[in-house]
This record gives C-alpha cells, sequence and structure tokens, in this order.
C-alpha cells in the first residue's frame, strides 16, 4: 500500500469512528430515554439493560453508518482542502478518482459488512428487542411469527391470521380454532378476508365448522356467511408487530413472498421490504460518493460546522425520500424493486452532476 494511501485511509477512519460512535450515542441516549420509563416501572434488572444495549448497536450501526460515512468523507476531503493537502496532491499529478479510491474501496467494504450484518446479525437482534422490550418488561402474551403468519392465544381459542394490515384495518387469511376445557377442537372458523368495523371484525365469507368433542369428527359445516370473529384484539394490537419483517432477512422474506403469492395473497410490503435488504448497504457506497462533490466544491472554504450541516442535511433528505417511495411501494402505486432502489438512483445521478460541475 502506497503511503499516501496509509495516510488517507487513516485520517478517514479515525474520522469516522468518532462520527459512528457519536451518532450512535445519540441514538442510543434519545431511544432510552423514550423506554426509560417501561425499564423502571417493570423493574427491569441489569442483565435486562444490558440485552438491550447489546441488541440494539447492531441495528443502529447499520442506521447511521452511510451518515456516518458520509460526514467522515465531507470532513476528510474538506480538511485536506482546507490546509492545501489535496491541491498539493492535484499539482504532482495525482488525479481526484485515485485520491479518493482507497476511500471508496474501504466503503465498499464496510457496505459488504452492512449485508452481512443485514442478513445474518439485525434480524436476530430485533427479535430479541422485540421481545424483550414487549413480553418480558410489559408482559404482553406473545404473538408467534412463523414464516410471516400470526399466532396467538386468547381464551379458549387458537388465532392464525396470514397478514395483518393494520392501517388499513384488515385481515386476511384469518382461522380461529375453539377448544373446549380438556383441550379438544370443538369448532373452527375460516375467514378469506376480515374488516374491523365498528369495534368488530366482520368476515363475508366465513366458514364455520362444528366438531364433535368426544370424538372430533365433523359434525357440521355453514356456507360461507358474514360472521363477528372473536379475535379479542384491535387493529392497534397488530401495529405494534406490523412489520415481522424487521426480524427477517433477504433470504426468508424472499421464501415469505412466493409463498403468500401461491396462496392468493398480496406480498408487496414482503416485496418491498425484500428488495431493501439489498438497497441499504448500497446506501454507503452512494453517501460516500457523494460526499466527494461536496467537501471539493468548498475547498479551502472548508469547515467541520459546514460539513456535518450538509451532511445532517443530506441524511435527512434522504430519509425523507426513501420513506417516501416505500410508502407508494407498500400501497402498490410503484413497483417494489423502484420502491427500494428510487432514492439511490436519484441520489447517485445528483452526486455525479455535482461532480461534473467540481472545478479541476
Amino acid at each position: 500500500m502506497k503511503i499516501i494511501d496509509r495516510f488517507l485511509l487513516s485520517h478517514f477512519i479515525r474520522i469516522l469512528v468518532l462520527c459512528t460512535a457519536s451518532f450512535i450515542g445519540i441514538y442510543l441516549l434519545i431511544d432510552f430515554f423514550e423506554k426509560v420509563n417501561d425499564f423502571i416501572d417493570h423493574q427491569a434488572t441489569l442483565g435486562d439493560y444490558l440485552s438491550y444495549l447489546g441488541n440494539s448497536i447492531p441495528f443502529i450501526l447499520v442506521q447511521i453508518l452511510p451518515l456516518a460515512i458520509l460526514t467522515a468523507m465531507v470532513l476528510t476531503l474538506g480538511g485536506l482542502g482546507r490546509t492545501n493537502e489535496t491541491t498539493a496532491m492535484r499539482a504532482c499529478g495525482i488525479s481526484i478518482w485515485h485520491i479518493v479510491q482507497p476511500l471508496m474501496t474501504l466503503i465498499l467494504g464496510l457496505s459488504l459488512l452492512v449485508l452481512v450484518l443485514n442478513e445474518m446479525v439485525v434480524p436476530w437482534n430485533t427479535q430479541q428487542l422485540n421481545d424483550l422490550l414487549e413480553v418480558k418488561l410489559k408482559g404482553k402474551q406473545k404473538t408467534e411469527l412463523t414464516r410471516n403468519e400470526i399466532w396467538y392465544r386468547h381464551g379458549d381459542r387458537i388465532i392464525n391470521i396470514k397478514v395483518a394490515h393494520p392501517h388499513n384495518k384488515r385481515l386476511e387469511g384469518v382461522t380461529v380454532f375453539f377448544f373446549s376445557k380438556d383441550h379438544k377442537l370443538v369448532r373452527r372458523i375460516d375467514a378469506p378476508k376480515v374488516e374491523y368495523e365498528q369495534g368488530r371484525w366482520l368476515a363475508d365469507q366465513a366458514v364455520d365448522r362444528n366438531f364433535a368433542a368426544t370424538s372430533g369428527d365433523l359434525l357440521q359445516t355453514s356456507p360461507p356467511e358474514q360472521l363477528a370473529l372473536p379475535l379479542g384484539r384491535s387493529p392497534v394490537d397488530f401495529l405494534e408487530r406490523e412489520n415481522p419483517n424487521s426480524e427477517q432477512n433477504f433470504v426468508k422474506l424472499r421464501s415469505i413472498a412466493h409463498k403468500l403469492e401461491r396462496e392468493g395473497y398480496d406480498a408487496t410490503r414482503q416485496r418491498v421490504d425484500m428488495h431493501n435488504r439489498l438497497t441499504k448497504p448500497f446506501t454507503c457506497l452512494i453517501m460516500g460518493f457523494l460526499g466527494i462533490p461536496f467537501a471539493l466544491q468548498r475547498g479551502r472554504k472548508s469547515n467541520i460546522a459546514l460539513g456535518i450541516g450538509i451532511s445532517l442535511g443530506t441524511g435527512v433528505c434522504y430519509f425523507i425520500l426513501q420513506s417516501l417511495v416505500t410508502a407508494f411501494g407498500y400501497a402498490g402505486a410503484i413497483p417494489p424493486l423502484v420502491a427500494a432502489w428510487a432514492a439511490n438512483v436519484i441520489f447517485l445521478l445528483f452526486g455525479i452532476w455535482l461532480l461534473l460541475n467540481v472545478k479541476q
């Protein structure tokens, strides 16, 4: 490795570590103060606090790393430009690309690291956090998720839901099992679609089956009719676990989407989240690339406050745009692939335009 590459990498890594640690600390501080009442009210142990901290850091790292990379790139190149070191390197015949090449190579490695974390670590951490905050601390009954299906028990009933759309107050693929006191199946209701109206879950095409408590033989099957299903929960209850996709990686989401589509259910949300698993790692590359023209355009006028301000402003704009196109994707207004990659493509084109306008 060339001496100049080691110099650039050491300078960039120091700033990147500082930015990453700062952003993680700020994120943890804000998030903890939002949840501290739950920890105190439910008398959390030291192990609970440590579990929360350990499971939060990988999830937060994946979220803030693109912003940290953008900030580090702006501050690194901006600092070198302010001290005329960039000018000196270019005067020696070193092009802009050769200056940023070792930095972009490192960022590519960090992107691959994020991809691995998203596939192998973050889904498990998210599940552990959900169990800690919702089940252990708040004492709520655990909702089991199996291949994106929802299972839970309520009284003498066990409810299975294929897909929940809490914002639309709609459930798909609902099955309610009724059991006697000696745990024998006595009744089963199947409904392809259920709507929440006036405080009740109503199914238009529900099929009701009754079974003998002793032998388990089918006694009666009613034709499809409208029934009020005793699910024991409101749409708000499903909202808390609305996005079980956060506990799944790309491979599992693709499997879930194929399964739902084969069974005739809407898998748009799963498709969007599946593509987002591949989008997020490459956001690091986009942000690193975007930091190059931001820093070079300022030259000797660069300063720390301005660099941080530009980075935070860019991060906010990216987050707003990504949230907007993702919402369009969930609603089916645009294809899932477009919803996942649109923000990255737009910011990449914006970065190219800025770079072309940098004075050589």
